[in-house]
């Protein structure tokens, strides 16, 4: 009986903060989520971005060569967001942009 106690209080020692740190990792990430969707892509920097790729790419998706509508970000900057370099963006059309994501 000992021994299923001190199983039971070493796998609780070892449960607690992983499972404290997994939800604190998905909050953040749901942070980050919600602030890049509802801030980020609607800001006048985005908008400047989003109109020197697609005229970079002269308005054609990069994958299919039809009319591009998207912007694809390549590569994400980790916990910079906004400060993602031109060059890891293309643009893309809706067809495509669904099928990557």
């Amino acid at each position: 009986m000992k021994d299923i106690k001190l199983l039971l209080l070493l796998l609780i020692v070892g449960l607690v903060p992983w499972l404290f740190k997994r939800w604190r990792f998905s909050l953040k990430r749901k942070r980050r989520r919600d602030y890049y969707r509802n801030t980020y892509l609607k800001s006048d920097e985005w908008k400047r971005k989003r109109y020197l790729v697609l005229k970079r790419d002269n308005w054609k998706c990069v994958y299919c060569g039809k009319r591009a509508t998207q912007v694809h970000h390549k590569r994400y900057a980790k916990k910079n967001i906004g400060k993602e370099p031109i060059k890891w963006l293309v643009s893309i059309c809706k067809s495509c942009h669904d099928k990557l994501h």
